[in-house]
């Protein structure tokens, strides 16, 4: 099938009750982990990048790249989607390549501060009238994620208000809403072991029940497992210890209402380990093509457990009918 949007994805599993996966990719080996698990476990997929967060050169090289290869799983559905698009122009840009779904991240201004409540009505307004001309869906975000994107300034957690976010919606016409409820960008997300208390999932419930036709998107949410870290750390990395989001508070928030899971750093973790140890096996090898595949085969496998943790896994013909 073509690419969808974001919107026909989450609307289907908004009905049969489960959550999509949206995974991070860095290049055209991610990407095709990410497909090839949702192939082996019949998922719906999202598939999502950042602006520049690649080491393809132009965007336009690596997102025509992408758009290439999803055309290589026509029984896989997928929308393909910009992630934290920073402004009004990088999202139109990412719209007028293909895209099928952008996030527009008002939240924050051009210095990396809290954006006031009406500047990011404005810019994220403005991006859903030109999104919604030409059939793609948009993503707005209320409160601060905490951590870093992409690995350069932190930013604070600013939780999302209830009242607000019914107000941004209202204002805005998103269709789907990230909205802060505790987690963090990044590798390095808690200094403490989850206990249940971190993720505030009463906002969620809240916040679903007075934006019902508004999917909700959990940001932030790898789990940063120890058996990964260990793999990465056994092969000669030195990943300090942290801690991510809880497998079970993921599954209580698609319970609650949300329906996009974000996650970037578990795979890439994955991804790494495979080719550290493909490396370490090989002290001599400097062919790409052999330590690259073991790093996809790694990433797959933990995005095949992903797919089947969010409920994804054997959804993919609920699209094909």
């Amino acid at each position: 099938m073509t690419l969808v949007t974001n919107r026909t994805l989450l609307d289907v599993a908004a009905g049969a009750g489960f959550g999509v996966g949206a995974f991070n990719v860095a290049d055209l080996t991610m990407a095709q982990a990410v497909l090839d698990a949702a192939r082996a476990t019949d998922s719906p997929v999202i598939v999502e990048t950042l602006a520049g967060a690649h080491p393809h050169g132009p965007d336009t090289v690596f997102w025509a790249a992408l758009l290439r290869l999803i055309e290589e799983y026509p029984e896989v559905p997928v929308a393909l989607h910009l992630d934290h698009g920073p402004s009004y122009e990088t999202c139109v840009r990412a719209i007028s390549a293909g895209f099928t779904s952008v996030m527009i991240d008002g939240s924050l201004d051009a210095a990396g501060r809290p954006a006031s409540f009406e500047r990011n009505v404005e810019v994220t307004r403005r991006v859903v009238a030109y999104a919604h001309e030409r059939g793609v869906s948009v993503e707005g975000e209320l409160g601060t994620i905490g951590g870093s994107k992409d690995g350069t300034a932190r930013a604070e957690i600013v939780l999302a208000d209830p009242a607000e976010a019914a107000a941004f919606v209202s204002s805005t016409g998103v269709d789907a809403l990230a909205v802060a409820i505790g987690t963090s960008h990044g590798a390095y997300k808690f200094d403490t072991p989850p206990d249940g208390s971190v993720l505030r999932l009463d906002l969620v419930a809240e916040i679903a029940a007075l934006v019902p036709t508004t999917h909700l998107v959990l940001h932030g949410s790898s789990s940063l497992p120890d058996s990964l870290r260990a793999r990465v750390n056994a092969a000669g990395g030195r990943v300090p210890s942290s801690w991510g989001v809880a497998d079970e508070e993921k599954v209580a928030a698609i319970e609650l209402g949300v329906r996009k899971i974000n996650q970037g750093m578990d795979h890439y973790l994955a991804f790494t380990a495979g080719v550290r140890e493909a490396l370490a096996a090989d002290p001599a090898s400097v062919d790409p093509a052999t330590y690259l595949a073991a790093g996809r085969e790694s990433a797959q496998r933990l995005l095949e457990e992903r797919m089947v943790l969010f409920g994804q896994a054997g959804r993919a013909s609920l699209y094909r009918r």
